[in-house]
């Protein structure tokens, strides 16, 4: 079964670390909608397309890098926190 490009793991490490960058400039820790809307700002300043799935994307990129990132306010949380930065 081939993967989606949207799904693979260099698209999803590429989103994980926009996401890191968003959230270290935002102090380490942003309601989720504000952590998606800036991670499509940098794409858009990068002068890369900002389709209608990037928020499942980057989303799902902040789930699979779990290491990187926490609900700190558990799980359902809107809040998105930094736990580390990408190696």
């Amino acid at each position: 079964m081939n993967q989606s490009p949207a799904k693979s793991p260099s698209f999803l490490e590429s989103l994980a670390r926009d996401v890191a960058t968003v959230l270290k400039s935002l102090g380490g820790s942003a309601h989720q909608n504000v952590v998606i809307d800036c991670v499509a700002a940098l794409k858009r300043q990068r002068g890369e397309p900002v389709t209608h799935d990037l928020r499942q994307a980057v989303v799902e990129a902040f789930e699979r890098y779990s290491d990187w990132f926490t609900r700190p306010f558990g799980d359902g949380s809107m809040r998105w926190a930094l736990v580390a930065e990408p190696g």
